[in-house]
């Protein structure tokens, strides 16, 4: 889906929701990856798993966390797609060594300890990493790194959310960050004359054949 495609990682918590979101309203093509492309499956055959067939009593978190991968197939399509000059997929997957080196920089947000803590604590139960057992084990994951892909950019993501988009941007290529993307910039000056309300004008984006939409 890009010309050049990143791939922003980081335990739950280190804020890859709240990356994406910023990088769609500055206006830049984001795959959300852990909505749109994941399944519980074999991280290596990538083999959906059956659970009707397995254990109950080895489905706990753990497991379904190791599981927890994304479509191979779909990722590389996405990838071949060159619509947009940048694509950004946020998220995390067991099975990323299957397409991690397709990527042109892969961006691993980090924080520090009191600062995740803070932020799993404000989690609300029916999201994964808002029960204390859920906690202890992203706590984990952060002390060990052992699901932190190797080579990866580290990004510091205790800094205002603003900061860390202007990083990763500043890395895609120069003179991306504190701006919106080109595209999306176009089109809002297009329609300063428009006679659109600017809060409508905002919202005008370009279609794959170059005309201009209101979302």
């Amino acid at each position: 889906m890009g010309e050049r495609n990143y791939l922003i990682e980081g335990v739950s918590g280190s804020g890859k929701t709240s990356v994406a979101t910023e990088l769609q309203r500055r206006g830049y093509h984001v795959v959300h990856g852990d909505r749109d492309l994941a399944y519980k499956g074999d991280p290596l055959s990538g083999r959906p798993l059956d659970f009707s067939t397995l254990d109950q009593s080895r489905l706990d978190m753990a497991f379904r966390h190791r599981h927890h991968i994304w479509d191979v197939e779909k990722v590389k399509s996405l990838m071949s797609d060159k619509v947009h000059r940048l694509s950004f997929f946020c998220g995390g997957a067991r099975n990323f060594h299957s397409f991690i080196d397709s990527f042109d920089e892969v961006f691993v947000l980090e924080v520090d300890v009191d600062t995740l803590k803070k932020r799993l604590s404000e989690r609300p139960e029916d999201e994964f990493g808002g029960k204390p057992e859920e906690q202890e084990f992203v706590l984990k994951l952060h002390a060990t790194k052992e699901e932190t892909p190797g080579n990866a950019t580290i990004i510091d993501a205790t800094a205002p959310l603003a900061s860390v988009v202007d990083d990763i941007l500043s890395r895609c290529a120069p003179g991306e960050a504190n701006t919106l993307c080109p595209q999306l910039a176009l089109s809002r000056n297009d329609n300063e004359g428009s006679g659109l309300p600017r809060h409508k004008a905002a919202a005008v984006v370009l279609t794959n054949e170059g005309r201009s939409e209101l979302l």
